[in-house]
């Protein structure tokens, strides 16, 4: 870096001994200094401890500012002196240096044209209107567009496929089909998804603004407020419980009430704190079903419980295939998704949950819920999403993560719909009690 005469070079290499044995006469000088050495060391650690406010830091030596001076001898090196004051620097200039340095004449444009200014001044009218369209408010929305705000508010469509589980669970249950009763747990069931979903974007305002996929959420844009949101939310709530409740029975109405707890108090505040966040969310995905089977017979059956299964492993395989094309942006929301953080735990969880969904319908007959007709009609869709969450964990691309985030949304309407043909047929206990009976009679 810097250029030393050959001159010094000379000079030092005469003070080198003339036999040869440099080390030897470094060496000596080197044990002549062990015991100065050693004493300079340990003042050096008592100063360090007496003044430790004058200690030179990492800090100063990478601001220290250095500058070239050329002398005739050749390139040294001195430190650039603090100024003090910029005015003692502007007093101290040399005037002959100013009156070196000749002004240009000002230009004069030519007659019949129109110079620009060179600073345009803004008005303050559209300063302030520019501003203003830079700061988040509230947007005013007119009344008919309410409903597709509720819609939005509530997640219409993951709310029609939590009524369409809770009603497979109703038609599952063996019982006789009580219509007024279906159509109360149905909307019961509606009314609390549509309430979990409210506040669950009431809580994820401010990470729902840095994803994508959610930016265009009603409450993010400030199409409502968030007291409209929570009134929503209420308004939807406590008459859906309600009906659970009284309408149909306490247990569905705990069931529901449950439902909504574990969705808005514990699945929402897990999604940035652990990756168990996804299997919460697919224990609140197995309970509408079950609230379904527990609305016709108002108990808990092994049945209940296989139907929970199977959305409580359905949705590891769709999840995790949507969560996979969507990464970057639960990373920029900040959420602690499997596909973020263990994307290799991703894929081994929707193959392992796959084909768990063969052995599940196994279950169907065992239990004495289908036939055993249910086991050979289910296992060529059961096969086919688990060749396709081989291909998802083997090579981990989008495309097949959207080939079984597809396969899902047909695949479970079709496992409920073929485990609602072969449900087992159930004589009703009075007309069992009838047909013993009746031969006695006769005679």
């Amino acid at each position: 870096m810097y250029k030393t005469p050959c001159s010094r070079l000379t000079g030092v290499w005469k003070c080198l001994p003339r036999d040869g044995l440099v080390g030897v006469s470094v060496q000596q000088k080197l044990i002549a200094n062990a015991a100065r050495s050693h004493m300079s060391a340990r003042s050096l650690i008592q100063l360090c401890r007496k003044n430790q406010a004058e200690w030179i830091t990492f800090q100063h030596l990478c601001f220290l500012k250095r500058q070239y001076v050329k002398s005739s001898s050749g390139l040294g090196q001195r430190a650039r002196p603090k100024q003090e004051h910029v005015a003692s620097v502007l007093d101290d200039r040399d005037d002959s240096v100013v009156s070196q340095v000749q002004q240009i004449p000002a230009l004069k444009p030519e007659p019949g044209t129109v110079v620009p200014p060179c600073d345009p001044v803004e008005p303050e009218a559209a300063r302030t209107a520019r501003l203003e369209a830079r700061q988040w408010k509230e947007l005013k929305v007119e009344y008919s567009d309410l409903p597709g705000i509720y819609a939005r508010l509530s997640k219409l469509k993951l709310t029609a496929l939590v009524v369409t589980t809770a009603a497979a669970g109703y038609a599952m249950a063996p019982v006789p089909f009580d219509p007024v009763t279906f159509l109360m747990a149905s909307v019961g069931t509606g009314l609390s998804s549509c309430t979990a979903n409210s506040i669950n974007q009431y809580f994820e305002v401010p990470f729902d603004s840095n994803m994508n996929r959610t930016k265009n959420r009603p409450l993010v844009r400030g199409q409502i407020s968030p007291l409209h949101a929570v009134s929503f939310a209420l308004a939807c709530g406590i008459p859906g419980l309600t009906l659970l409740t009284l309408g149909v029975n306490p247990l569905t109405g705990f069931l529901g009430a449950l439902n909504i707890f574990l969705y808005t108090c514990c699945y929402t505040p897990l999604k940035r704190l652990s990756i168990t966040n996804t299997w919460v969310g697919a224990v609140v995905g197995a309970i509408p079903p079950v609230m379904g089977w527990t609305a016709a017979t108002g108990s808990l059956d092994p049945g209940a419980l296989l139907l929970g299964g199977f959305l409580f492993s359905w949705q590891f395989p769709h999840f995790n295939a949507l969560s996979w094309n969507l990464r970057e942006d639960y990373s920029c929301g900040g959420y602690r998704m499997m596909s973020v953080t263990h994307p290799g735990l991703c894929k081994r969880v929707a193959l392992r949950h796959s084909v768990g969904l063969i052995g599940l319908s196994a279950l169907g007959p065992v239990l004495d819920v289908t036939t055993w007709t249910f086991p050979l009609v289910s296992l060529p869709i059961n096969l086919y999403i688990s060749y396709l969450a081989f291909r998802f964990y083997h090579y981990g691309d989008r495309q097949n993560a959207r080939n079984l985030f597809f396969c899902s949304l047909w695949h479970l309407p079709m496992l409920l719909l073929l485990a609602l043909t072969c449900k087992k047929s159930r004589v009703p206990q009075d007309k069992a009690a009838v047909a013993p009976s009746t031969p006695s009679l006769a005679l």
